[in-house]
């Protein structure tokens, strides 16, 4: 942590969503960004409804959206959580999901779980972004 600049150690930056809902879409504390759970949801909050192929490309890339913001990307994933609507849909969220780490798999959790909206996915990430 000392090789942090001190005025980044001990700040905490928010990313307002842009939808109605009390959350901050990222926020950045010292050298660590910590991403709010994300769901296939369109910019303007639309759920996009589709298999789990699809939900998840639609999570992925607003993740990505996200990590750009704070200019990051999934290189500097260093921890997933995933829920999934049933834990059958395991392997094809798999086959969407790697793809989105070419250079290495952060270490993750998953569960199942009954998730708003009715959607089958949700996924919550954080980065490491050192002295960014």
């Amino acid at each position: 942590m000392t090789d942090m600049p001190p005025s980044t150690r001990n700040e905490i930056q928010r990313f307002p969503s842009s939808l109605p809902l009390p959350f901050s879409r990222a926020v950045r504390a010292g050298g660590f960004l910590f991403l709010s759970g994300q769901i296939p949801m369109d910019g303007e909050g639309k759920v996009v409804r589709g298999d789990i192929a699809a939900q998840t490309h639609v999570t992925m890339d607003r993740i990505g959206e996200s990590l750009a913001l704070a200019g990051a990307s999934f290189n500097d994933v260093v921890k997933a959580t995933v829920w999934l609507s049933d834990l059958s849909l395991f392997q094809q969220f798999n086959e969407v999901y790697q793809s989105y780490f070419p250079q290495g798999f952060p270490v993750r959790s998953a569960v199942e779980a009954k998730l708003a909206f009715g959607v089958d996915v949700e996924v919550e990430v954080q980065a490491w972004l050192g002295g960014k």
